[in-house]
C-alpha cells in the first residue's frame, strides 16, 4: 500500500520551494543550523531528505553530506537544484552504507514518515561513527495524537487542542497545500525508549518556538501547542 509520497511529490515539491514552510524556516531551522554550525563535522548522512533542501543547507555549511530518499521524483528534484551533491535512492530501514561512515546523521521531520521506525534507528546507529551525532527534528507526539485539531466545546468554549490515543502506536493520513501522506503518531517515549536502548546520550533537548517571519498568527499558532522537538543524541566513543 502506497504511504502517499510517490502521488505528493510534486506538490510537496511546490509547497517547499527553496526555503521550506513556515515550521521548516522559521521554527526548526534556526535551531538546526544552530547545532551543526562551528562543529567541524566532516560526513553527514540527511535521512529522508526529500527535494534536498537541508542538504543544500548542509553544504553551505562545508560539510560533506549524503542525501537519501525513497520517493525518486523527489531525489530526481533534489540532483536538479544541485547537480554536484549526492542523492540517492534508498530507504532508512535498509541504509546501503559501511558501519562507521558518517560523523553527523541528520533525521529532518523523517521519523513520523517511517513505518518501522526502530529499524530505521538500528540503522542510522550503525552507519554512525563513535563520538558522531545523530540530530533530530520530528513532530511533537501532542501535535501527532491530535487528529481532529483545534476544537471548541458545545457552549463555543475553547479553542481546545484534543490529546486522543497519546499512548498508542498508529497511522494516519495528514493532507495539506495539494499533499495526502501517511504519518506515524508514536508517543515520545517510544522514541526515547529506542535511542537510549541503542546507547546513545542525549545531550541536547528543545521544543522550539518561531524567531522569524513576524506573522501574527503562525507565531500563535506554534506558540499555543508544542508543534516540534529537537534531540541530539551522541554514540560514545567507546561504543561497542
Amino acid at each position: 500500500m502506497s504511504d502517499g509520497w510517490n502521488e505528493s511529490a510534486s506538490a510537496w515539491i511546490a509547497a517547499q520551494g527553496e526555503r521550506g514552510d513556515f515550521g521548516r524556516e522559521h521554527v526548526l531551522d534556526p535551531v538546526m543550523i544552530e547545532r551543526i554550525s562551528g562543529r567541524r563535522f566532516e560526513r553527514a548522512l540527511d535521512v529522508g531528505c526529500g527535494e534536498g533542501r537541508f542538504c543544500r543547507v548542509l553544504a553551505s555549511k562545508n560539510i560533506s553530506v549524503v542525501g537519501i530518499d525513497p520517493t525518486e521524483d523527489l531525489i530526481s528534484r533534489a540532483r536538479q537544484r544541485d547537480p554536484a551533491g549526492d542523492y540517492r535512492i534508498g530507504r532508512a530501514e535498509a541504509l546501503p552504507f559501511d558501519a562507521d561512515s558518517f560523523d553527523l546523521i541528520v533525521s529532518y521531520l523523517t521519523l513520523i514518515d517511517i513505518a518501522d521506525f526502530r529499524g530505521g534507528l538500528t540503522e542510522m546507529v550503525r552507519v554512525l561513527k563513535p563520538g558522531g551525532t545523530l540530530l533530530i527534528a520530528n513532530l511533537n507526539s501532542f501535535i501527532s495524537s491530535c487528529s481532529r485539531g483545534w476544537i471548541k466545546d458545545q457552549d463555543g468554549s475553547g479553542p481546545y487542542y484534543a490529546v486522543d490515543r497519546y499512548l498508542e502506536e498508529f497511522p494516519e493520513w495528514a493532507e495539506w497545500s495539494g499533499i495526502r501522506v501517511e504519518n506515524w503518531h508514536r508517543p515520545l517515549s517510544s522514541y526515547m525508549k529506542e535511542l537510549l536502548s541503542l546507547g546513545l546520550t542525549l545531550t541536547f533537548f528543545d521544543e522550539p518556538q518561531p524567531r522569524s517571519g513576524y506573522d501574527p498568527a503562525l507565531h500563535a499558532k506554534y506558540r499555543r501547542a508544542p508543534w516540534f522537538l529537537v534531540m541530539e543524541w551522541q554514540r560514545p566513543k567507546d561504543f561497542p
